[in-house]
Parts: structure tokens; C-alpha cells; sequence
């Protein structure tokens, strides 16, 4: 079974670019999407083989997050169950025979880290709607989680201490999540592997130099982890600041 997400970074713009031909090459059974900036009604894809499931923000060109899989769910769900977070568009949830799928756009804390307060309660929100359906079934998780975990994760960690994405408390929420029973899939499969990214900002040739992120994941239940067959980064893929990730379940 393959799995692909990607922040597209606004889908229709993406589409004027390879997404079409990305899609189709990857043949993927779920194909997930984050920041995707539209409204019902604002594009038309031709998807056929797939059923497609959009959640959208209240606010115009703005988040937005998009599943299409082969396999119809037994049920599918938007946001988290919170008044409180759920006017963004920004989680989906699929409900399978033996799995919950979940892609999900993180609020990014923004510049001076004018929205990190914000941030912490989502965190926590959010955590416990994923732990409460991993009692029921295992999660597969998906999605731009808008925090680089590890120094590892980032080709200039000292100088980005105190920025969005790599502050102490978006990494430690990070590490809570994972020791609440879950697998970062890419670093199970590669734990040491270097200048790996999946977003590099626009500004100063930052992809160019591959000075990036690594910030979308796939995170799984542990008792997944049998299933686990490899996890890859498609960093040849433009289209994007961001490039797809791959998990691949036996």
C-alpha cells in the first residue's frame, strides 16, 4: 500500500505546474494534501478511480487540506471536535477496517512566534483527538506538522532556535506525541540520514542550496510498525516549497 502527502502550497497553482503528472506516476492508494487555499466549487481534478474529501477553511485562500483514496472509507470526519480549532480546514480523518488515516496542516506559529501560544493549545488539542482514536484503532498520520523534531531535521539549527517550526516547545510537543505510543516512520527507517528536507523557503535560493526543513511526516501507531515497508521523500518533486513524502505499509 503506498501513502503520499504533499503541501501543495496552494493547489491550483501546483496544478498549473506537475501535480497532474506527480499524481498519476505515483499511483499512490491515499494521496493527501495540506495548505491546498480553496474554496468548494474553485477547481476540478480529474481523479477518477479516486474518492476525494476536501476540508475547507472559513477563510478564502486559506489552509485547506484534501484526501483522495482508492479504497472508500468506512467513515470520514473533519477537524477535531473543537468549536475552537476546527475553522481552518486543517485535519482530515478516514476511518478504515484497520486503521484510522488522518492528514492534517499544523498552524505554523508565525513570525516573532505571534500565534505560539495558539500553537500549544492546537497541540494539545490535537494529541488527545489522536490518542483517543488510537484506542479504538491504529493511526496513521500524515501532513505538515510545521515543526522540525531534531537538529537533524534542519540544515541550520543553531541559527533558527527561536523560529517557528524549531522553537523548544513545538519540538517538545513533538516528543510527547511520539512517546504517547507513536512512530516517526522516515527517521525508523533512516534514523541517521542528513540534508533529507521537505520544505525550503522561497527566499535566498534556500532549495538551491538545500538549506531545509524536514517538517511533513508520516506517524504511525507503534503496533504499526510491523507493517512498515520504507518511508522516502520525494525531494526530486517541485511544484511546491514543499516536496511529497511516501510511506510504503506491507
Amino acid at each position: 500500500m503506498k501513502l503520499i502527502s504533499w503541501n501543495v502550497n496552494g493547489l491550483r497553482a501546483c496544478v498549473g505546474k506537475n501535480f497532474m503528472e506527480f499524481f498519476n506516476e505515483s499511483d499512490a492508494d491515499i494521496f493527501s494534501l495540506q495548505e491546498t487555499k480553496l474554496q468548494e466549487g474553485q477547481i476540478e481534478l480529474p481523479l477518477e478511480g479516486y474518492h476525494c474529501y476536501w476540508n475547507y477553511a472559513e477563510k478564502k485562500g486559506y489552509s485547506g487540506t484534501a484526501v483522495f483514496t482508492k479504497k472508500e472509507p468506512l467513515n470520514v470526519t473533519y477537524g477535531i471536535n473543537s468549536e475552537e480549532h476546527d475553522k481552518e480546514g486543517r485535519v482530515i480523518t478516514c476511518e478504515f477496517e484497520d486503521f484510522y488515516y488522518v492528514t492534517c496542516y499544523t498552524p505554523n506559529s508565525q513570525n516573532e512566534l505571534a500565534r505560539l501560544d495558539y500553537r500549544m493549545k492546537w497541540e494539545d488539542a490535537f494529541r488527545e483527538y489522536i490518542m483517543g482514536l488510537d484506542k479504538t484503532k491504529p493511526v496513521i498520520l500524515c501532513g505538515d506538522l510545521n515543526v522540525a523534531h531534531k537538529e537533524i531535521d534542519l540544515k541550520n539549527p543553531k541559527t533558527n532556535r527561536r523560529n517557528a517550526g524549531f522553537t523548544d516547545e513545538e519540538r517538545e510537543k513533538m516528543t510527547i506525541l511520539l512517546d504517547s505510543g507513536f512512530t516517526d516512520t522516515f527517521r525508523y527507517f533512516y534514523p541517521d540520514a542528513e540534508g533529507i528536507y521537505s520544505w525550503w523557503s522561497y527566499r535566498f535560493r534556500a532549495r538551491e542550496k538545500n538549506a531545509g526543513w524536514r517538517i511533513d511526516y508520516y506517524i504511525v501507531s507503534n503496533r504499526l510498525r510491523d507493517r512498515l515497508k520504507d518511508a522516502k521523500i520525494h525531494t526530486e518533486v517541485f511544484g511546491s516549497d514543499h516536496c511529497p513524502v511516501e510511506l510504503d505499509l506491507k
